[in-house]
């Protein structure tokens, strides 16, 4: 029993993790884009945005 809490403490943890960088990357795109580029900060989410970003590697 006490080996099952051990597994599901450490998978929680590691989501935690993963959940907590996914929102910071996020965060860091829109202040990097609307403050320091002088975009909208929600226009980082836009489809035409990364359709002209992935032109530029294509």
């Amino acid at each position: 029993m006490k080996n099952t809490s051990t597994i599901l403490m450490s998978l929680f943890k590691i989501v935690l993790v993963i959940l907590i960088a996914m929102i910071l990357f996020f965060v860091g795109l829109m202040v990097g884009y609307g403050y320091i580029g002088d975009g909208n900060p929600t226009g980082v989410f836009s489809g035409k945005l990364w359709q002209h970003i992935f032109e530029f590697f294509l």
